[in-house]
């Protein structure tokens, strides 16, 4: 394996597993970044390190699409087409792995031979989780405070108690066009 620095994509199996990514329906790209993590999650106490470079590259692609987002990918170490939409939980179980990567139990964290070369791995990968832990806020999350109306309770109550209510029972049943339910 080539390492030739200490960034996410600067590894032969990083740029491997990005290599990967081409080529591939949106749900196989999601496929294999969730592959990515849970070779590492799934790991015993050792995570080897092709398991945790991979990790890492999926973790900061991942990262690199959230809004607002400080990892940014160079489109040279990249995919040439864009990532689709990645569902949250695919962002839950990049901070699990990148947890992991980070261990001392990983190869990732413990096969660093310059000091100097691990404490910038470790701060980039830092980053990385870091980025994906910071909430993002969506257009769902801006809205303004509806305040009901002074009478909106009155009428609700009012509203509800002058409808019938259904209970459930499988055994009987006072109304014979709905079986199992029953007017209270």
């Amino acid at each position: 394996m080539g390492t030739w620095g200490t960034g996410p994509f600067d590894s032969d199996l990083a740029a491997d597993f990005v290599d990967e990514l081409e080529g591939l329906t949106h749900q196989q790209v999601i496929d294999m970044l969730e592959r990515a993590f849970q070779r590492v999650t799934d790991s015993g106490e050792r995570v080897d390190g092709g398991d945790g470079a991979e990790a890492v590259a999926a973790g900061a692609l991942v990262a690199s699409t959230l809004p607002d987002s400080p990892i940014m990918i160079d489109p040279d170490d990249g995919p040439s087409q864009p990532l689709p939409q990645l569902p949250a939980s695919l962002r839950a179980s990049a901070r699990l792995a990148l947890d992991r990567v980070l261990q001392d139990g990983s190869e990732m964290a413990t096969g660093w031979v310059d000091s100097a070369d691990a404490r910038q791995w470790h701060q980039e990968v830092q980053q990385i989780l870091q980025a994906l832990e910071t909430p993002t806020i969506t257009n769902r999350d801006r809205f303004t405070e509806v305040v009901p109306e002074p009478d909106f309770r009155q009428r609700m109550y009012a509203a509800l108690s002058s409808t019938p209510t259904w209970r459930c029972s499988m055994f009987t049943s006072t109304d014979s066009t709905r079986p199992g339910l029953g007017a209270r």
